[in-house]
């Protein structure tokens, strides 16, 4: 078995708290969160710009990443709102009046080199503009024997002309003809009675503009694989932005999603193809389009790689010399169109993905993967986009139930989606971005913000200790992926692959107590398999020297198993001819026979199976739950588990890990607390725990050989007598912040059903003296404020974005004091909070803070109308789902008790 294969028992491994415990208290700034922060129009002014990063980083916000879109008002000199046009003077002296402040607060500025996504704007000419290969069927009129050339726009060259005999591109290759003269405004076909019309290919552009673009900044999408447009755009946007960091240049540079939608072609693609692929592509381009026999997946495959490299080394690799040059990092999501693989993130300082999706095939998990193969320690997210619309609408348990969704794939760094700038000339509660993410201090539950930042902060500093240890690499084959691309269709790596794996062949894996990261044949060439095992689902294409290094690393002891197919094909047209033959007798080798080394499963459903055959369960949960995933990190003196409850119900599950003659502790990264957990060591010497979890609750495990958690816990000592407890629920005094109203509350019941508070967003303050009993307190037991429990509700489909499926006892946040002492917040399962330190026997001074959601106040007044606005500016953004807005449950709604326990 490979060294790095074995799973020591570790026995001689220090504590893991003696390193980690005390910047697990207070973590390093620079794993906090961050958010994006939208200026629209921009219409930014330096007071409100200030004000908005204080707020930030009152709330425990590290920094943020700044992206102009948008305009949302007209020019209003009534109402101070200016739109500063996009690379203006004034434009980039708020950029220089940020970049001062963020340094003076030591916070961390990233900045997107461009409005809007992808890069363009109105410096691009068409010249240099995204491009596509245009194809044109012209019919041949049942009596001439020529067919007018077609028209062509600015940036486009007709390249190639077939007579085909028929319509449609289902046809024998032989029966087509190429045609040579396409000098003349009509082109002559031989033989009228062969042909029924003529496919024209022209090398054009996309037209597609800047998406969601600011005043100013309105224009074409650069060409992706195109050097020179990637240069003149840094020239002309890029230099002129950093004028505006004068020697302070920002943390990082950011390329928002890769979205450039039918990019398929550039105009030297027929030159660059001949160079790397060696043969001409003309006389295939048939391919592109149709069946034309039995080469036709190995020209698209040519041609997707070929697109791939050319954005690699035409796009990525001068972005990540252009911030090298300006002091500065690369932040990308690398993923999607033009198709960048999975080994692409290698060209960029910090990959980044989205997607909560932890058991399907995420952008996240993609992102992280490539983190882990390439030594990049931080992998970050764009989270919470869409999040529970519609805008002003999400919770913070909808926050944190995302986040871990992100924590489960291996990404370490949140970036928040987002913040929007918001004058108060804007009202409440405020400008926001056309998607549902609107998260910043107009909320009124905002005052639990910098509680559920230091949450993720200490989350995203645990997550980069030691090194990842997922035990499974899931091979990617970008070469079967290339071979699906055609004209007509977008062409993403990720998109296409995640169609041929399907939606349950990564939940197999997790199911069988592994996690995995994906890997692809760079990866494979450059660093190797630094797994346990290897999974090929459904693989029809690898290259040959990959194949080479998967029979070697089963060879030494690497699990190798194939899913539904063993691979038959080496990728590309002459790639293929010379080494198919050799990539299918090693498949055989590795699959077949008595003394095959790999593992054939044609049902995917027993994969599962199949690697627990061949390996131990990195963690088994009796009894199941697939909504509770974990990620493993191997610290250098013990382990450390992250698990989480993605699911709207409670657990008890017995977790049994493959640590052996380790100790667990659980750390609360809410409280900043180890407590003793109950385990045990099973037949094997793995270790046994029990858990509970709560509706979206998440737990840290850290395995060592600390003294303080050596043994297992003793049995369960018998229930001592705890007092009674003391219902709360009556004759509570409510005043609504900004209001001036004041009421008695008998018995607890939604602001909603109140006269003149129905549409209220804002705070209750619940106020109420509390008579606590000498027995409570002396009794040895912790005493808790608890409000009931959460009612799981039934999830439906939704189109994006995340939700906790629970309706909560409280809504949607409670910041609690007792005796004037902030004790804490109250805004996730289990809904209570351990208030002993606080309390005194005698009367004690309860006052709880509710905020609920800005979304009510928005239900009972009219929405914009951007009539004006679309007319002056071109319709930029659709509000999402703003159609129907209602007013929710609001305030204190279970029971309220205080519990001895």
């Amino acid at each position: 078995m490979l060294a790095w294969l074995s799973r020591s028992s570790d026995a001689a491994a220090t504590a893991a708290g003696a390193s980690l415990w005390a910047p697990f208290i207070k973590p390093p700034d620079d794993s906090r969160i961050m958010m994006r922060w939208w200026w629209f129009g921009p219409a930014v002014a330096n007071q409100e710009l200030e004000r908005e990063i204080r707020a930030m980083k009152e709330a425990g916000i590290g920094g943020f990443e700044i992206q102009p879109v948008y305009p949302r008002e007209m020019d209003d000199p009534a109402r101070g709102i200016r739109n500063l046009a996009y690379l203006s003077d004034g434009f980039l002296d708020a950029l220089r009046f940020v970049n001062q402040k963020t340094q003076e607060m030591g916070m961390r500025l990233d900045l997107t080199l461009s409005s809007g996504w992808p890069y363009g704007g109105s410096l691009v000419p068409i010249t240099q503009a995204a491009g596509m290969l245009r194809v044109v069927a012209v019919p041949i009129p049942g009596t001439d024997n020529s067919v007018a050339a077609p028209s062509l726009e600015a940036g486009e060259s007709l390249i190639a002309a077939w007579a085909m005999p028929g319509d449609h591109l289902r046809f024998p290759k032989s029966s087509a003809q190429q045609l040579d003269d396409l000098s003349g405004v009509r082109v002559m076909v031989p033989d009228r009675r062969q042909f029924r019309a003529v496919l024209f290919f022209i090398s054009s552009r996309t037209g597609m503009q800047v998406k969601r673009p600011a005043v100013g900044a309105e224009g074409f999408v650069i060409d992706h694989y195109d050097a020179a447009a990637i240069g003149a755009y840094l020239r002309s946007t890029g230099d002129r932005l950093m004028q505006a960091f004068s020697g302070k240049p920002p943390y990082a540079v950011f390329s928002d999603s890769l979205e450039v939608y039918g990019s398929n072609w550039t105009p030297d693609l027929l030159a660059e193809f001949h160079r790397r692929r060696g043969y001409d592509l003309k006389p295939h381009l048939l391919a592109l389009v149709g069946d034309a026999g039995e080469t036709t997946l190995a020209i698209r495959c040519d041609w997707g790689r070929t697109l791939t490299e050319l954005a690699n080394d035409h796009y990525l690799a001068p972005l990540r010399e252009w911030a090298d040059r300006n002091g500065t990092r690369l932040r990308c999501q690398a993923y999607g169109e033009p198709p960048v693989t999975l080994s692409s993130n290698r060209l960029v300082d910090l990959p980044e993905g989205e997607s909560p999706d932890w058991r399907g095939f995420s952008p996240a998990r993609w992102a992280s993967s490539a983190c882990h193969l390439y030594g990049k320690p931080v992998a970050s997210a764009e989270t919470w986009t869409w999040i529970h619309s519609p805008a002003f609408r999400a919770t913070p348990l909808d926050l944190k139930a995302e986040a871990d969704c992100d924590f489960l794939q291996g990404i370490n760094q949140i970036v928040g989606h987002g913040w929007p700038y918001s004058p108060p000339e804007a009202g409440e509660p405020g400008w926001r971005f056309y998607a549902a993410g609107a998260l910043n201090d107009h909320n009124p539950w905002w005052p639990v913000m910098a509680d559920l930042a230091l949450y993720l902060q200490r989350m995203c500093f645990l997550l980069r200790q030691g090194k990842p240890a997922n035990d499974v690499a899931l091979y990617l084959s970008n070469s079967d992926a290339w071979a699906q691309f055609t004209a007509n269709s977008n062409p993403s790596v990720n998109g296409v692959l995640a169609m041929l794996l399907g939606k349950n062949i990564l939940g197999h894996i997790l199911d069988a107590g592994f996690n995995f990261d994906f890997i692809d044949d760079e990866a494979i060439d450059l660093v190797g398999i630094p797994y346990a095992a290897l999974v090929l689902p459904g693989v029809e294409r690898i290259p040959l020297a990959a194949c080479q290094k998967v029979r070697e690393y089963a060879l030494h002891g690497g699990v190798v198993i194939a899913a539904r197919v063993i691979p038959q094909l080496a990728p590309g047209l002459l790639e293929g001819r010379r080494d198919s033959p050799k990539v299918r007798a090693l498949s055989r080798e590795l699959f077949e026979g008595q003394n095959a080394r790999g593992l054939l499963v044609q049902n995917e459903a027993a994969l599962g199976a199949a690697l627990t055959s061949k390996l131990t369960p990195d963690v088994e949960l009796n009894a199941e739950a697939p909504e509770i995933g974990f990620i493993h990190r191997k610290l250098d003196e013990g382990h450390l588990y992250f698990l989480a409850n993605t699911g709207n119900k409670a657990h008890d599950v017995e977790a049994t890990f493959r640590v052996k003659q380790l100790s667990p502790e659980r750390w609360d990264p809410f409280t900043a607390t180890k407590s003793a957990v109950r385990w045990k060591c099973t037949d094997d010497g793995r270790t046994a725990v029990t858990l509970h979890f709560e509706p979206y609750e998440s737990a840290v495990l850290m395995f060592s050989s600390s003294p303080s958690a050596s043994a297992p816990a003793p049995a369960r000592a018998r229930r001592r007598s705890v007092p009674a407890s003391v219902d709360l629920s009556r004759g509570w005094k409510v005043t609504f912040t900004g209001t001036g109203k004041s009421i008695q509350m008998d018995r607890l019941r939604p602001w909603t059903e109140l006269a003149g508070l129905r549409f209220f967003s804002g705070q209750g303050v619940y106020e109420k003296a509390v008579s606590v009993p000498e027995s409570m307190l002396n009794s040895g037991a912790k005493v808790y404020l608890n409000f009931g429990k959460g009612v799981p509700i039934e999830p439906h489909h939704r189109q994006n974005g995340t939700q906790a499926w629970i309706e909560s006892p409280v809504r949607e946040a409670a910041v609690v004091y007792v005796n004037g002492q902030r004790a804490g917040s109250v805004w996730r399962p289990p809904y209570e909070l351990e208030i002993t330190e606080w309390l005194h026997t005698g009367a004690n001074a309860f006052r709880v803070v509710v905020g609920n959601l800005a979304i009510n106040s928005m239900a009972g007044r009219s929405q914009p109308d951007y009539r004006l606005l679309n007319l002056r500016y071109g319709k930029r953004f659709d509000p999402q789902d703003m159609e129907n807005l209602q007013p929710v449950p609001s305030g204190l709604l279970g029971v309220v008790t205080l519990i001895a326990r």
